[in-house]
């Protein structure tokens, strides 16, 4: 990320210093054969990292009279079969995937909050290689169900919503479905949860640098109103992060569900 003048107020002669796209951009922490380390890279690393150790710390010795660790655990875990993968995929179906949507919700949510954790103060799911990365693993894992489940032709057909009964219409049912499912659909299960994240942080930086710009003569009265925005960004921020995690989730469940009916 490019530094930021901590001399530059308002009436000092500086105009006030926009965040924009450099605001995502930083310099490798750390170089290895042609690799570089940058500081989303690290905490999407430290993420998986979190994510394993708080399941292994508390499941790794389970009682049947849980400590605080595992009962928090089990309420997360709990929340995603029961509340996403039950209620979309259905128990006998979902309950397989419970797992891997676990992961999945925890792993983004804790992408998403590190917006709000000091020193880090950046949402790793901000930058489109990740969500896109996690919607092509989903879209991989929809493709692949859809005909292990309804073999070469029967899976097809559940693409592209083959229904002899449309009559003329189907043609173009069917290059619709093509579109919607196979072009669209990973697209925009990346790009809601980038955007969201993308522009909670541009919001939380702009008013955060506005009110230090500020900060100088009768701004200061400004920056008092700049750094309550400030607080209720976060707040709103901290809720939108779970809510992303969670619609991420939700949709993932969904296209699973998918290919495994005979009709989206």
């Amino acid at each position: 990320m490019l530094a930021f003048d901590a001399n530059c107020h308002i009436f000092s002669g500086c105009g006030f210093p926009a965040p924009g796209l450099h605001t995502f951009l930083y310099e490798p922490i750390a170089t290895w054969g042609g690799y570089e380390l940058t500081k989303p890279v690290l905490l999407a690393l430290v993420s998986s990292l979190v994510v394993i150790g708080f399941f292994w710390a508390a499941f790794a010795k389970p009682k049947v009279v849980p400590g605080k660790l595992q009962m928090i655990g089990e309420a997360g875990y709990d929340f995603v079969r029961r509340g996403i993968v039950y209620e979309i995929i259905g128990k006998k179906d979902g309950e397989k995937y419970v797992p891997f949507m676990v992961s999945l919700f925890f792993f983004v949510w804790i992408m998403n909050i590190w917006s709000i954790i000091p020193l880090a103060q950046f949402p790793v799911t901000s930058l489109i290689a990740f969500p896109a990365g996690l919607a092509l693993l989903v879209y991989v894992m929809w493709v692949g169900l859809t005909f292990k489940k309804h073999g070469f032709v029967g899976g097809w057909k559940n693409i592209l919503g083959y229904d002899k009964s449309l009559g003329p219409i189907l043609p173009v049912i069917m290059v619709l479905e093509f579109l919607s499912n196979l072009i669209i659909r990973p697209f925009t299960h990346a790009v809601r949860l980038f955007a969201n994240m993308f522009a909670g942080h541009l919001l939380i930086v702009m008013f955060t640098m506005a009110t230090w710009y500020l900060m100088n003569g009768f701004g200061f009265v400004y920056a008092g109103a700049s750094f309550v925005m400030v607080l209720v960004m976060t707040a709103f921020e901290l809720f939108i992060q779970a809510v992303q995690a969670y619609v991420f989730v939700l949709l993932a469940s969904s296209y699973i569900q998918g290919a495994l009916s005979e009709h989206h």
